[in-house]
C-alpha cells in the first residue's frame, strides 16, 4: 500500500508501507493492507509508519531537501496537531497541519 503525507507547504512523506497509526479524534487507529475505504479527521499525536519494500521519498528537516531510502521495516514517526485521513484501494493520503519527524 502506498501512503503520501502532506502539510500546508510541502509533501513530506511518499511511498510504500506495511502499516501506519495514527491518532483519531476519537482514538488512535492502524491501517493494514486492505482496509475498507474511510475517511476521517485526526487530532493531535503521533503518526507511525512502517515501510515496507520498495522506495519512499522524505522530506529531511536538517538538509530542507526531498530525500529517498529503500530500508524494509524502518518505523518513522510525526508528531501531527490534527488533520485528515483517506483510505482508498490501498492507497492512503494524510494532510496534516503540522508534522515533525
Amino acid at each position: 500500500m502506498n501512503i503520501t503525507i502532506l502539510t500546508p507547504d510541502k509533501e513530506i512523506f511518499q511511498g510504500a508501507i506495511l502499516s501506519v497509526k495514527v491518532p483519531g479524534t476519537l482514538g488512535q487507529f492502524q491501517v493494514l493492507n486492505g482496509h475498507a475505504p474511510i475517511v476521517s479527521s485526526l487530532g493531535n499525536g503521533e503518526v507511525v509508519l512502517v515501510t515496507t519494500n520498495g522506495t519512499y521519498k522524505y522530506y529531511d528537516e536538517e538538509s530542507s531537501t526531498i530525500k529517498e531510502g529503500s530500508q524494509v521495516g524502518q518505523m518513522i514517526n510525526y508528531k501531527i496537531n490534527g488533520g485528515f485521513i483517506e483510505v482508498l484501494n490501498n492507497e492512503i493520503s494524510l494532510l496534516v497541519r503540522i508534522a515533525q519527524n
